[in-house]
């Protein structure tokens, strides 16, 4: 079975995160911050280790483990009654993170909508990382030179994901307006899927 999924997608620190926070509050949507998975992740499990060493320098974590631990995420969500993939839509944020991921996610993902939130402002996403580092402990957004290499690395790997998707899924979202327009925006496209 093909999990029906929306995909929030963006630079790092447009605001993924706090959308599908909101998204995932509404009924019969299920919020999946990719990155979040790796943050609560146990410390000393080698998973976890790996995602330090890489987030650390602002890269990618590699596929493979990237996509078994989103699974494994997934899975224990539906095991436990949290998300339904028979009424529920899935709210992706960090994933697929390059082509090579959503080629391997093919067959395991519907996706109905890209939503691209965009910014004109690198500086003012520079910004909010550097305060986000400190407000929610994040090391790989502490660093200024680490923050260049994660917008250097989301437009060399990331970005080319929309051309995957194809103009008809892909909405773009002006992520400069307020967070409450940014969702009235992403709910209009939504609710004629």
């Amino acid at each position: 079975m093909k999990y029906r999924s929306i995909l929030l997608f963006g630079a790092p620190g447009v605001g993924k995160g706090t959308q599908g926070k909101i998204l995932g509050a509404i009924p019969h949507f299920f919020h999946c911050a990719c990155g979040d998975v790796f943050r609560n992740l146990r410390a000393d499990s080698p998973l976890a280790r790996t995602f330090i060493d890489y987030s650390g320098r602002g890269q990618l974590v590699p596929d493979k483990p990237t996509i078994q631990l989103w699974k494994h995420f997934i899975e224990n969500n539906t095991e436990i009654g949290r998300f339904h993939p028979k009424t529920d839509t899935l709210v992706l944020d960090g994933i697929p993170r390059n082509v090579a991921q959503a080629k391997i996610l093919r067959n395991t993902l519907d996706v109905t909508a890209v939503f691209y939130m965009r910014t004109k402002d690198e500086e003012s996403l520079v910004a909010r990382m550097q305060r986000r580092a400190i407000k929610e402990n994040r090391l790989d957004d502490a660093n200024l030179s680490v923050i260049r290499d994660r917008l250097h690395v989301y437009e060399n790997e990331t970005k080319p994901v929309l051309k995957f998707y194809g103009r008809k899924l892909v909405h773009n979202i002006n992520a400069d307006q307020s967070p409450a327009k940014v969702l009235a925006d992403i709910l209009r496209h939504a609710a004629k899927q």
